[in-house]
């Protein structure tokens, strides 16, 4: 199923501005993406009960690519940990699919009101900005598999790429800004990838799904973006090495809660 020229025009878009500020903030897109994808597929006619669960899982699956051309840039400037990446994936892993199965269960609303009160949440925590203490540092093995599995598990649910839990989480334990944004990249990976097959597995069997859906990813959809923001996201991830991000971030945690408040009222 090709899509309409206006929606392909309107994915590359999205797609586009998704791509640049995974490189700049270090961000899956997903909080930008869910909202923008369920308006998109409910104006083709996608049945109600399963916009929100194909946009999360296809805003999902354009993590893997976007977070691969992002990390890519980050890891050039010596931004991404890869001794952190270790140690958080396997917990990240495991939440990620067991947060799809938990959201695909769910009923639609609920799953909407859950997603419209962790993008207002993590708007308020972006823009307030508050710093640690000094003396704070990132827990132990465990510690580490047990908050993987928060990020996991809260990505999945939402359709995000883990960064609006493991960035906070990585400046609360006084990781730089620049090398908490390059090592979320990284970490959006497998996030990403755990929670798409974790979709596709719970939708497979699923009747009269829509033409382009392959369980409930959006296999138009997927292509369109991920091709747009693996383009955009080097030029995000090298516009975040030189400038300060922080009043992006401001801007973008203001962004963020316009687009809650949409989805409550929605």
């Amino acid at each position: 199923m090709i899509p309409e020229p206006q929606i392909i025009l309107e994915l590359l878009l999205m797609g586009a501005v998704v791509g640049f500020l995974a490189g700049l903030l270090g961000i899956g897109g997903g909080m930008i993406m869910v909202p923008f994808m369920t308006f998109i597929l409910s104006g083709v006619g996608f049945p109600q009960e399963l916009v929100v669960k194909m946009a999360v899982a296809t805003s999902l699956a354009t993590v893997c690519f976007t977070s691969l051309s992002s990390v890519r840039a980050h890891h050039a400037k010596g931004a991404v940990l890869w001794p952190v990446v270790r140690v958080f994936a396997p917990g990240i892993v495991v939440g990620s699919w067991i947060g799809s199965q938990i959201a695909v269960a769910m009923p639609t609303a609920t799953l909407s009101l859950i997603f419209a009160l962790f993008v207002a949440y993590s708007s308020v925590q972006m823009y307030l900005d508050r710093k640690p203490k000094p003396s704070r540092t990132l827990p132990g093995a465990w510690g580490m598999f047990g908050m993987g599995n928060v990020v996991g598990m809260t990505s999945s649910v939402v359709g995000a790429g883990g960064a609006f839990v493991s960035v906070p989480f990585m400046l609360w334990c006084n990781i730089k800004i620049h090398q908490a944004v390059g090592t979320s990249s990284a970490l959006g990976f497998p996030i990403a990838l755990a929670g798409t097959l974790g979709y596709v597995w719970a939708g497979l069997n699923m009747p009269d799904m829509p033409a382009g859906a392959f369980g409930y990813l959006y296999l138009p959809g997927l292509v369109i973006i991920s091709l747009a923001s693996m383009l955009m996201a080097p030029l995000g991830a090298r516009t975040a090495h030189r400038m300060d991000i922080k009043p992006m971030k401001r801007a973008f945690a203001v962004l963020l809660m316009v687009l809650a408040v949409y989805f409550l009222f929605r």
